[in-house]
């Protein structure tokens, strides 16, 4: 199968829409699929207003329609709901092309907490985006709960997997962590905003409290926290060892639609503690951590469990099963509409 996906978030960004995106092209072509992923590194582009990291592509639906026609796609994903897709999205309307899209990011609370403006209005434009979709591909029961709550139709589970061989209960920790006052309590994730990782710092559980990542409010919080380490980005081995040296994982965003880093925390034996939201209460179990409205008290409840039972419940996600579902909810272009 030819198979094109139009997404405004690619590397060189460092997200979970990006690792989920890569991940599923890399195993849909070791399964013999051809793959045209349509990104912003193929455009003109300017940086996000407050989130200059994000590349706003200059995509015009003429551009973005010859590379669909050219590739002769037999299925149209559009990943995202920004600029690039917007061109793909009047692309297939035009020429009757039937498409899927996915809801990968709560964007009414991201553009929200960023400027202040009430998350309703741009619920207004998820409705309208994802309207013609054939599915709309979302990872969790809450997250489509959200989703048909707010009017958004023909729901499709589109689920997450971990890489059990580089996340696994044998990986050493890592040597920054091993000196630090117990119980080491870790974030992993993007430093921004949005991540509420200011609620995870200035939490009053006793232990040390490190952070793993890159972002625009690092600098800041790094200022105000001194006392947490900042290691900045990892990636591979390295990322690994930092979850198999904590005692918990905080997770203490509010607005994710899943949170790849949970399961990878998981797979690495760490118990993980959130708030009882869209992400948390779908992946943690009271046997692998904990979700309360006190963050404090779900760390301290989540420090009690088992670290072998965390690892045996991140094996159930799987990069296969999420790849399968994929495939299933990919509407049949046909071949005439691309010939027109």
């Amino acid at each position: 199968m030819r198979i094109a996906i139009a997404t405004d978030a690619w590397a060189p960004q460092v997200n979970g829409v990006v690792r989920t995106l890569g991940e599923t092209r890399a195993r849909l072509e070791a399964m013999g699929h051809t793959v045209l992923v349509i990104s912003p590194d193929r455009f003109a582009s300017l940086p996000c207003p407050t989130y200059p990291e994000i590349r706003l592509a200059f995509a015009r639906p003429r551009s973005v329609g010859d590379m669909l026609a050219g590739f002769d796609a037999d299925a149209i994903h559009l990943a995202t709901e920004g600029p690039i897709c917007l061109a793909a999205r009047r692309w297939c309307l035009r020429r009757g092309a039937p498409f899927t899209t996915a809801y990968h990011t709560q964007f009414p609370d991201y553009v929200s907490a960023r400027t202040g403006l009430p998350a309703e209005w741009v619920w207004r434009y998820i409705r309208w985006f994802h309207a013609p979709a054939q599915g709309v591909l979302a990872s969790t029961p809450s997250i489509r709960a959200t989703l048909a709550a707010h009017g958004v139709k023909r729901l499709r589970h589109w689920g997450r997997g971990v890489d059990l061989a580089a996340f696994n209960p044998g990986v050493a920790p890592h040597p920054a962590m091993a000196a630090l006052d117990g119980p080491v309590q870790l974030y992993v994730g993007r430093v921004a905003v949005e991540k509420n990782i200011e609620a995870f710092l200035s939490g009053r559980h006793p232990g040390a409290k490190v952070v793993v990542g890159d972002g625009p409010a690092r600098a800041d919080l790094a200022r105000r926290f001194p006392q947490a380490l900042f290691l900045g980005p990892l990636f591979g081995e390295a990322l690994a060892r930092a979850y198999a040296a904590a005692g918990v994982f905080v997770f203490p965003s509010r607005t994710d639609t899943f949170g790849l880093v949970m399961i990878e925390a998981m797979a690495c034996g760490t118990p993980v503690a959130g708030y009882p939201v869209t992400g948390p209460v779908d992946i943690v179990t009271p046997e692998t951590g904990a979700v309360d409205d006190d963050l404090d008290a779900a760390i301290a409840r989540a420090l009690a469990c088992d670290r072998a039972a965390c690892a045996a419940h991140a094996r159930r996600f799987t990069w296969d099963a999420s790849v399968a579902e994929f495939l299933a909810a990919l509407a049949p272009v046909p071949h005439h509409v691309l010939e027109a």
